[in-house]
């Protein structure tokens, strides 16, 4: 029997925990487009926290692929180009849209927010209509 099904609800109840944990303790919701740009271009001394949170993700990802035997791998073979193109997208539509898909969709929808079900109700949308188009259509 696969344990696939363990290793995301386990990677659930780890998201789901330290956005309540980061909310609660810190009064700030975990969107990672939010917490990036707070690095980026900072606006207050809040750097140290948001810097800990993105290291956090990478370091984890990092573990969880040398410690679980089959971890998906990143992909390699995609043109440097477009994944440049591909990320300048993303950030321009989570400024559009005031947030991303963790902060809408974890912590917003998770707060009842009217706007970050909108959001994810758009989200999802257009990526059930995107990869039609790119898997049935396009090729």
């Amino acid at each position: 029997m696969t344990t696939a099904w363990l290793l995301a609800l386990a990677g659930g109840v780890l998201i789901g925990l330290s956005a309540t944990l980061l909310l609660w303790l810190n009064g700030r919701v975990a969107g990672v487009s939010g917490i990036l740009n707070g690095v980026l271009f900072p606006h207050s001394r809040d750097v140290a926290w948001r810097a800990a949170f993105l290291l956090g993700l990478i370091v984890a990802a990092g573990l969880y692929m040398m410690l679980v035997p089959g971890a998906p791998q990143p992909r390699v073979d995609f043109p440097r180009a477009g994944l440049v193109v591909a990320g300048l997208l993303v950030g321009f539509g989570t400024r559009m849209g005031n947030g991303c898909t963790s902060g809408h969709g974890v912590c917003g929808i998770g707060r009842l927010s009217v706007r970050s079900i909108a959001a994810v109700v758009t989200f999802m949308a257009t990526a059930i209509a995107t990869t039609f188009v790119v898997r049935h259509l396009w090729s």
